[in-house]
Formats: structure tokens, C-alpha cells, sequence
């Protein structure tokens, strides 16, 4: 009902556990798959793995849905290839924001979410990779506002570029620092030093 409340959006199949789910991708062949997470026979996480891992379904994004922030289900989803994490009481224009974006390329997750995992990546074990000398000036600016949790829209306004200026320098990012996604340029922009974590409060 969310969902076909967007005049842009269209529900085009549905599907009670994973192994139905891959059936009704590679039938359907959507933008975006709206993925839970505990499902029988096959669960949300392993096929969320097998459609990013499919050769012929790159051009399906992927954002998991759960009633839990739990850090395993986020790390799995992300190392799966999942454009998104998002939890089931997200409000309803949080969800059709989140499909838009992810159709749009870019990584989603709840704020909550993505505090954590940053501060993951931040304490946890990890290769200290800083950007690379060869980014460009505006590369770096735009790295810091991705890190900052702008949208698209918000880093052309904020540098007074367009849009498909802002998505070519994404796209020199993620080849330069060999990033897969937003939300792993996300950590690069942390892990660099150019934003900070800010306190999370209730």
C-alpha cells in the first residue's frame, strides 16, 4: 500500500521466503528489492548475496528490511551487496525516500544504523586506508559531504554543481579508493579523517 501510494513506484512481484524471492527477481527483473531478513528456506541475507552476485540481475539493488539493528545482520547485509538497511518502523516516506535514492545510486541506511557501523569500521580491526593522493580537491569535498550523509541533490546544492557532476566524481571515488558502494565511500570518508563521529542521542 506504501508503495503504490507513489505514483512513480510500482509493485511488480512479491514473495513469502528467499528462494521465492530469486524466482520473482529473475522473473521480474525490478530496480529495487525490498529484502527481509528472517524468512524460511532461504533467508533474506544469503538471498540478497545471490542476486548482487548475479551476473545477470546488476542492475537490481538491494535494501534489507528488519525489526532488528542487530551488527551481525547489517555486517552480513553489507557484505552481501546491499545498497541499504533500513528497519520495518521507518515511516512511510522514509521507505519510498529510501527506494527512490537506492534506484538513484546511492547507499541508505537508518541513522541509528549508520552510526554503528561507522563506529564498527572506526574501533573495530581494519586496514587504515586514506585517500589516495591523486583525488582531486573537489573529489575530496565531495567524499567529506558523502561522509556527512548528503544526498545527491544536497552535495550539488551545496557546491553549486549539477547533478551528473556530482554522480561522475561518485564514480571516480568509488574507482579510486575501490570502494563497491556509497556507503563503503561512507567509511572511507571516516577512516580518512575528513568527518568526525557525532554523539548519538534519543
Amino acid at each position: 500500500m506504501i508503495i503504490d501510494s507513489a505514483p512513480d513506484l510500482t509493485v511488480v512481484g512479491q514473495a513469502a521466503d528467499g528462494a521465492e524471492a530469486l524466482s520473482v527477481t529473475h522473473s521480474t527483473r525490478p530496480d529495487v528489492v525490498l529484502m527481509d531478513v528472517r524468512m524460511p528456506h532461504v533467508d533474506g541475507l544469503e538471498a540478497t548475496r545471490r542476486i548482487c552476485t548475479d551476473p545477470a540481475l546488476t542492475a537490481t539493488r538491494v535494501v534489507v528490511l528488519s525489526m532488528f539493528e542487530l551488527d551481525e545482520y547489517v555486517h552480513e547485509a553489507l557484505h552481501a551487496g546491499a545498497a541499504g538497511f533500513l528497519l520495518k518502523d521507518a515511516r512511510p516516506e522514509d521507505l519510498i525516500t529510501a527506494i527512490r535514492r537506492t534506484h538513484d545510486g546511492e547507499s541508505l541506511f537508518a541513522p541509528s544504523i549508520l552510526t554503528r557501523l561507522i563506529e564498527h569500521y572506526l574501533t573495530g580491526p581494519r586496514s587504515h586506508h586514506r585517500p589516495p593522493a591523486e583525488l582531486t580537491a573537489r573529489e575530496t569535498e565531495v567524499l567529506t559531504l558523502i561522509g556527512g550523509g548528503l544526498s545527491n541533490d544536497q552535495i550539488a546544492a551545496r557546491l553549486t554543481i549539477s547533478i551528473k557532476t556530482v554522480k561522475t566524481h561518485i564514480t571516480h571515488l568509488l574507482t579510486k579508493l575501490t570502494a563497491r558502494d556509497r556507503a563503503h565511500l561512507v567509511i572511507a570518508a571516516y577512516d580518512a579523517g575528513l568527518v568526525r563521529p557525532r554523539p548519538f542521542t534519543g
